[in-house]
């Protein structure tokens, strides 16, 4: 299986360059980078050539967007340039560990049923020193949720919420057949993960495959989820993140509908896009929520379908209502 990286860019001339020297150093070397830059300032693409210039053992394709895209339509950019039969996602600021693509040729040689890899990652901060805490523990992934998606049943947890982080991410070119166009209210990586979900494609690897970078500039970072950060996103206004999760579901209903799938595929779909309608639209008063809130609770939808499972019923209860 020949393979491609999607390295996308945005004013990365600090860390550029270490990422670029850890894909060529794989113990299992890519067949083609493509590096998309997205209206980079300073000297992104000039750090980039001078690691990937003449005479490096890959084919190179270099892409450039004026005005900046955003992040996820320069990754479908990128993606779409691809040429290999597995693509490989990656973020300007991070160090590949040494047998990250090897991992995955392996993974998907050995499952065909298999559209999309992940894996967990060693956090490091600005200077690339380890930090305490893995990606899967930033994330709260449990054991619950990693034995569903060894299991073979990847959508559920995936209903709930993203799990796969685009810079662990390796999936079979064939994936974008099913994925393209990637919807404006998604993020790149939690679409092809959900899409690559309902078709029973989704694979985890338990071990760490990138040094995934902390550095306050990063466009989607992690925290870690202590009590006092779950209850500052408890009390976050509702409004115009209840719109959204409607909207996205609602979205992945419509292309799960139009892929041909399976009843018993489409109606959890058609289950949490209803699920998140009826939050969205719930009143601005707190003690007239409490009956929509109730028959939600009452059907189970809370621990099913929300991210935070029956924590988001005091969510729902106690956040104010914002826009």
């Amino acid at each position: 299986m020949s393979v491609s990286v999607a390295l996308c860019t945005h004013n990365g001339g600090r860390f550029i360059g270490a990422q670029l020297r850890s894909i060529l150093q794989q113990s299992s070397p890519v067949d083609e980078l493509v590096i998309s830059d997205d209206d980079s300032a300073d000297d992104t693409l000039e750090a980039a050539r001078a690691v990937v210039g003449a005479g490096v053992p890959l084919t190179v394709r270099w892409l450039k967007h004026r005005p900046a895209l955003g992040v996820t339509r320069n990754f479908e950019c990128a993606v779409g340039a691809a040429q290999g039969d597995l693509i490989a996602l990656s973020d300007q600021d991070d160090v590949w560990h040494p047998d990250k693509i090897e991992r995955a040729v392996r993974l998907f040689a050995d499952e065909p049923g298999a559209l999309l890899m992940f894996t967990d990652a060693r956090l490091v901060d600005e200077a690339a020193s380890p930090l305490e805490l893995s990606l899967f523990e930033s994330l709260g992934l449990s054991e619950r949720e990693l034995g569903l998606i060894e299991s073979g049943d990847g959508l559920a947890p995936f209903l709930r919420r993203n799990l796969a982080t685009g810079a662990t991410v390796v999936f079979r070119r064939e994936l974008l057949e099913l994925a393209l166009p990637f919807p404006a209210t998604w993020v790149h990586d939690e679409w092809l993960a959900v899409i690559a979900a309902l078709h029973g494609g989704v694979r985890v690897l338990r071990e760490q495959t990138v040094d995934y970078r902390q550095h306050g500039g990063n466009a989607i970072g992690v925290t870690e989820p202590t009590l006092g950060y779950k209850v500052k996103r408890m009390l976050q206004p509702r409004g115009r993140r209840n719109d959204e999760l409607a909207q996205k579901f609602s979205e992945l209903a419509a292309r799960a509908s139009s892929l041909g799938l399976a009843p018993e595929l489409i109606g959890p779909v058609e289950s949490k896009a209803a699920f998140e309608r009826a939050r969205a639209n719930m009143p601005s008063s707190r003690a007239a929520r409490i009956p929509a809130i109730a028959r939600l609770s009452a059907r189970g939808l809370y621990s099913r379908f929300a991210s935070q499972g029956r924590l988001d019923i005091l969510r729902d209860l106690l956040a104010p209502h914002g826009s």
